[in-house]
């Protein structure tokens, strides 16, 4: 398997752990005989499988044994993929101001090609402005220095340099229509941010929409969410759920099809991305 591809740890994890998973199945070997065999527990066998933590490299190659894995090229692409999945990603710079909880969105949204967001209060941090940026960042830091604003600002404006660079993924942006309406900074502040909302919703491989007053009540009333899908077939499709101080990361089928559903509907209720577009253009006029 090539695994040159973007993505991070975050996702090398997942990918390697999802290789033991089939590997495991396919000689009918259970959880507890393949965590005996690494001096550990079942319970850590889930955890590797779903790249939920660090692998280390002896640990793979006792696997690699057990499950009859025996092609010394097989085994070395592997084994390299432990290293590729401990090496520390490009936002590990930003460690001293990064919940490791968001480590992990950060290598999902690397590697996702589709990212359909809903928000409810915020624009999504991947089409805000540094300005923008600035202030939601001390709303949720009061007591943060400059410096750690800067840089909580720079690491979200880093994350948006993907969008512009070549093999950029899709982003589907839905918006209850108070994002647009609050102007959090300022009004000169949130001005711009409307006119580079306007500049995005232009871009080829982003989706804008936005849910009108008028549209009522709809199914998305719990509060924001994003949907990751991924070209790579060995990774389902995720949903993220971020909290004040925790994130929730939804894989399951079921789930995932329940907001799928409901992302469908509300992007029925919402304005076309034409129509989007004219309304923040008269938004302007009064902002």
């Amino acid at each position: 398997m090539d695994y040159s591809w973007r993505g991070g740890p975050t996702v090398l994890r997942i990918l390697l752990g999802a290789q033991l998973r089939r590997l495991r199945e396919e000689r009918g070997i259970s959880t507890e005989r393949a965590g005996y065999e690494i001096r550990g527990s079942h319970s850590k066998i889930s955890r590797m499988e779903l790249g939920r933590v660090g692998f280390k490299e002896r640990d793979v190659s006792d696997l690699l044994t057990l499950y009859g894995v025996s092609d010394p090229a097989e085994r070395a692409s592997l084994l390299e993929l432990v290293k590729k999945a401990n090496a520390p990603a490009w936002w590990h710079r930003y460690g001293d101001v990064l919940p490791s909880w968001f480590e992990v969105y950060l290598g999902l949204e690397e590697a996702a090609s589709l990212l359909r967001t809903y928000e409810v209060q915020f624009v999504p941090g991947l089409l805000q402005t540094e300005e923008y940026a600035e202030a939601v960042v001390r709303l949720g830091y009061s007591d943060a220095s400059d410096e750690e604003v800067e840089r909580r600002v720079w690491l979200r404006t880093t994350r948006q340099r993907r969008f512009a660079s070549p093999g950029a993924p899709t982003l589907w942006a839905v918006l209850d229509e108070a994002v647009v309406r609050r102007p959090v900074g300022g009004y000169d502040v949130m001005r711009r941010q409307v006119e580079h909302l306007i500049a995005m919703s232009e871009l080829p491989n982003v989706t804008l929409q936005i849910v009108p007053f008028g549209a009522g009540g709809h199914a998305a009333a719990g509060g924001p969410f994003t949907i990751l899908r991924f070209a790579e077939p060995d990774l389902s499709d995720i949903v993220y759920l971020e909290q004040l101080t925790s994130a929730l990361y939804l894989d399951k089928p079921t789930d995932v099809d329940t907001y799928v559903r409901v992302m469908n509907e509300l992007s029925i209720k919402a304005l076309h991305p034409r129509t989007t577009r004219r309304l923040l253009l008269e938004l302007l006029d009064g902002v």
